[in-house]
């Protein structure tokens, strides 16, 4: 059993210096980063690339309700005045 317990305490150790070398790593990088975007004046475009298309852009209705001129686009769950 103890030495169950050890390799646990070990394993806690190990843990944490991975958790801090990696912290230590990233910041380098981050700092790296940072340094070459304002040295060659990157944009967010340059460095993530263009937003394919935006989100949450409304979709033309291809249903309306006759009765109320409810619409529907035809995405998502159907309405109850389609069935």
């Amino acid at each position: 059993m103890e030495r169950y317990k050890d390799l646990l305490a070990q394993k806690e150790q190990l843990e944490k210096l991975i958790a801090e070398a990696r912290k230590k790593e990233a910041a380098a990088e981050l700092e790296r980063v940072r340094e070459a975007v304002e040295e060659f004046g990157f944009t967010p475009e340059d460095v993530f690339g263009k937003r394919r298309r935006d989100a949450g852009v409304p979709v033309a209705p291809k249903y309306r309700n006759p009765e109320t001129g409810d619409t529907w686009s035809g995405r998502g769950r159907a309405p109850h005045w389609i069935k």
